[in-house]
């Protein structure tokens, strides 16, 4: 890559590292399938590429497209909201139920199933629009030609290294939760986050 394409690459990068690096639905979901060691990689590749072709669209100029159609927010802020609450619920009934607290107990029974809550929590999340959609690819905007299509690249790069990272560098961490008690504390996060997220997509959705 020449120099020229080089900065608006690292640009998009760290932005796209500034917006994914956070506790989410969706990091939350691979880091235990990284935990459990089951699906990791189909389910890497899927939130992976799904914010590829996000950041994608929002580069060639969806961006605008969406963010004129409020209502299609507030559709999949809805749908996202009850799933979310949904996936919430059961992770706070493991963390209240001692012999629930095997890693495979929050993680669907197959790879299509895995496979269809990953996309859940990755497509019906009004948030990842804004930010992949909306957000990089208006910023994306103010660079020419292939300066842009740079900015892209960078960001996607952002999103596979950093859920590569979170999937298998998981397993780091079994130590740590061969103890029940460590399960215990990580599903009642998980259900506080999901809740956290699910309450301001449930008023979005109703204030309409």
């Amino acid at each position: 890559m020449s120099f020229p394409l080089l900065a608006p690459a690292l640009q998009g990068l760290a932005l796209g590292l500034g917006l994914i690096v956070a506790i989410g639905a969706q990091n939350a979901f691979v880091l235990r399938c990284g935990l459990a060691r089951r699906f990791v990689l189909p389910v890497v590749l899927l939130c992976a590429v799904s914010d590829a072709l996000l950041i994608a669209a929002g580069c060639l100029g969806l961006g605008t497209l969406i963010a004129g159609q409020p209502g299609l927010l507030r559709l999949v802020a809805a749908g996202g909201a009850a799933f979310l609450a949904w996936y919430g619920l059961a992770a706070l009934r493991r963390a209240l139920h001692p012999q629930a607290l095997a890693a495979e107990n929050g993680l669907p029974a197959t790879l299509g199933r895995a496979l269809a809550t990953a996309a859940a929590f990755t497509w019906l999340n009004p948030h990842v629009y804004l930010d992949t959609v909306v957000l990089l690819g208006g910023i994306s905007a103010q660079f020419p030609g292939i300066e842009r299509l740079a900015f892209g690249a960078g960001a996607a790069a952002a999103s596979f290294a950093w859920f590569l990272a979170l999937g298998f560098g998981a397993r780091a961490l079994t130590p740590l939760f061969a103890r029940p008690a460590a399960w215990r504390v990580l599903d009642l996060l998980i259900a506080l986050v999901m809740f956290a997220i699910a309450a301001p997509l449930a008023l979005s959705a109703w204030r309409g």
